[in-house]
């Protein structure tokens, strides 16, 4: 075994330490490795969808703009290194495994990190030796007790509330918004996008609370949307017409405005910004995954795939499924959810959307059976089978659908990273 699956090993056994919310042995071991977090420039996001497309619109438009733009995202597709972006360009394998051997003698065995705070220490060594100018910090889960609210935000961004690890953040919107709202700073500009009254209230409470000036979507920034995919957005300082995003679906224009709204408040603290960057940052932005298009051969289906791991990101894919179909027929759907997610609410959502479903999985201990999916699936769910071995599954996809048909493969960021793996020649997904 090679140096590097080595160390990622090592890395990934540290999962065995399951998930605790808590900043205690994150802040510890940043403190032995000189508290590099300190010195960084941040915008840091949290909610349930969108934070990866709002983080990637801003990294697109700062580098745009002649910045240096760190994005730390997670979980990641089919490499390690996604987690790690540095002006759209992902961090080379060698760098990794210099930040691991840095970071593992500020681990104390008495308070042994999660996978994700040492990997979030990563991260802020990462982008401290690199001086960068600015850098865009996604929440693992929740916000108050997440690793990355460590950081000293100059923006927070939260796009939106929904009813995800419940066994973590609580079991209602107001509860599950306490917990995201954890990263608002005393002062520093908060942009939100949450909706369900009782969420709302208890974000824009605390922002109150602490004297965060509140930039909502919908009221201090507007989003029109036009025909063609072209969408207009208002905010406190620029009003932007004609807009569009390389991003693919009828919920990016939002994303979008979120987007502004965060570097509406950099240009307001002096950032080099203006409306041509982030214009060119929309056109720029990539965030593999969700609603991604694959190259497709003449004579063959088109080829799409899209993380929808929750409901909202199901909702969320179904209202854009006639920019997959794009008159294509049938639409031949490939399901991999992890058995700890709402099986029946996301096949509610999603199966009724396909002419055939085929139900798989990829090759990760949280999957759930394809069985069960199939099981799970709505009365009057469209045709369906079971292929357990997601290579396979795309092969019988593919004949499904024909030159006339579509592919697409969701329900799991893991099931559309096993996909992509698959898919690209040489490529191997580096999960444990």
């Amino acid at each position: 075994m090679d140096h590097y699956q080595a160390a990622l090993d090592r890395l990934y056994d540290l999962q065995k330490h399951g998930i605790k919310l808590g900043l205690s042995s994150t802040a510890n071991m940043l403190d032995k490795l000189g508290n590099p977090h300190l010195g960084l420039k941040c915008l840091h996001l949290a909610g349930t969808n969108g934070k990866g497309s709002v983080g990637a619109m801003l990294e697109a438009t700062l580098s745009a703009a002649g910045l240096r733009a760190g994005f730390y995202t997670s979980p990641h597709l089919v490499r390690f290194s996604e987690r790690f972006r540095l002006n759209g360009q992902e961090i080379s394998q060698e760098r990794v495994l210099e930040l691991i051997e840095t970071v593992w003698p500020a681990v104390d065995r008495r308070e042994p990190p999660t996978f994700f705070e040492f990997v979030t220490a990563m991260a802020f060594v990462y982008y401290a030796q690199e001086g960068v100018d600015w850098a865009i910090l996604e929440t693992g889960m929740g916000g108050r007790l997440d690793a990355t609210n460590l950081c000293q935000p100059q923006v927070t961004v939260i796009t939106n509330i929904g009813l995800e690890h419940q066994e973590y953040l609580g079991h209602t919107y107001a509860a599950i918004a306490w917990e995201k709202a954890g990263i608002i700073k005393a002062g520093i500009p908060l942009v939100h996008g949450v909706t369900q009254p009782a969420a709302r209230l208890i974000v824009e409470g605390r922002a109150a609370e602490l004297g965060a000036p509140l930039h909502r979507l919908g009221r201090e920034i507007t989003c029109r949307r036009h025909a063609g995919g072209a969408f207009s957005l208002n905010g406190g300082l620029w009003s932007l017409k004609d807009l569009r995003t390389s991003l693919v679906g009828r919920h990016q224009p939002g994303n979008a405005a979120l987007a502004l709204g965060a570097v509406e408040a950099l240009a307001r603290a002096g950032a080099p910004v203006t409306p041509q960057h982030f214009r060119q940052g929309l056109s720029a932005a990539r965030w593999p995954g969700r609603l991604q298009q694959q190259p497709s051969a003449p004579g063959e289906p088109t080829l799409w795939l899209d993380g929808a791991h929750n409901l909202p990101a199901a909702r969320a894919l179904v209202e854009s499924l006639d920019l997959v179909r794009q008159g294509r027929w049938p639409l031949v759907m490939i399901l991999g959810v992890m058995a700890d997610k709402d099986l029946a609410g996301i096949l509610g959502l999603l199966t009724p959307a396909a002419d055939r479903v085929v139900y798989s999985r990829p090759r990760y201990e949280r999957a759930a059976a394809p069985e069960a999916l199939a099981a799970a699936a709505p009365a009057g769910a469209p045709p369906g089978q079971v292929e357990p071995d997601l290579a396979r599954a795309i092969l019988t996809a593919r004949r499904l659908a024909g030159p006339r048909g579509a592919v697409l493969i969701t329900g799991s960021l893991f099931t559309v990273g096993e996909a992509l793996a698959l898919l690209t020649p040489g490529s191997q997904p580096d999960w444990p």
